[in-house]
């Protein structure tokens, strides 16, 4: 990974966020003259543009060919609990899937936001799998799967959520939780139970954020981890050369 100020791009792409949310032009047009590559053509569109923009450069950056990173309509994988599903990006080369990412924001309507977000991400997840499995993807290696969310750091979202326990007790980690510290628990039991291979979770301020201001708030939750975990996987498979096979016959038949 060689993004030079990684710290100063994410600032630059978190700007982009809240500048599309409030439609503050000058702040947008800030992040846009910092853009790296195909950022300048990615920012501008939608919310978080600035982050894909910046996970595709890091790849760009590692080797990988631009036009092997697809967004949104290109990024249309098929599913097998369903037809089809778009992914936020899918990193496809030589008519192989090496990678597939959601990128997801939450910055209002903390509960019901947060609750589609963690049935979509699990549904999301567990049907890309069970297409590889049934072989959708030959001759693909397993896919390297990638979670990122940004959440507006609000009183709301830091705030305890009330719990109703009606018929069973939840599980403790949700006891006096907030809205944020549900969003962690979501991505570091994506990870541990292997539903993603990395996931990401910042935060940001709405008054600060539309100067780049943001927080992670856990340190196995980094964006550098995630870009760190996927490049290694993306050079992974472009280091190894695929063997001869009629090489191996002739070697096999002697």
């Amino acid at each position: 990974m060689s993004i030079d100020d990684l710290e100063q791009e994410i600032s630059d792409a978190v700007t982009h966020y809240w500048a599309k949310l409030s439609d503050q032009e000058e702040a947008q047009k800030k992040s846009e003259n910092t853009a790296r590559g195909r950022r300048a053509e990615v920012v501008g569109g939608e919310q978080m543009d600035g982050l894909a923009g910046l996970i595709e450069d890091a790849l760009v950056d590692a080797g990988l060919p631009r036009d092997a990173v697809l967004h949104d309509h290109d990024a249309v994988l098929p599913g097998y609990y369903r037809a089809t599903k778009r992914w936020d990006i899918a990193v496809v080369v030589d008519d192989e899937l090496l990678a597939v990412m959601e990128l997801k924001s939450i910055a209002s309507s903390f509960g019901n936001n947060l609750n589609n977000r963690i049935e979509e991400a699990v549904g999301n997840n567990t049907d890309l799998y069970q297409a590889y499995q049934e072989g959708l993807f030959e001759p693909s290696p397993t896919p390297w799967v990638g979670y990122l969310i940004l959440m507006a750091d609000t009183e709301k979202s830091r705030g305890s959520v009330r719990i109703r326990e009606p018929n069973f007790e939840v599980d403790d980690e949700f006891k006096d939780a907030s809205y944020i510290d549900r969003t962690e628990q979501l991505c570091l039991r994506m990870v541990r139970q292997r539903l993603v291979d990395q996931a990401a979770f910042l935060t940001s301020p709405k008054d600060g954020g539309i100067e780049g201001k943001y927080n992670e708030v856990n340190p196995e939750l980094t964006f550098s981890r995630y870009l760190s975990s996927l490049v290694a996987h993306i050079q992974s498979h472009m280091d190894y050369e695929q063997p001869d096979i009629q090489d191996y016959e002739s070697d096999s038949a002697e």
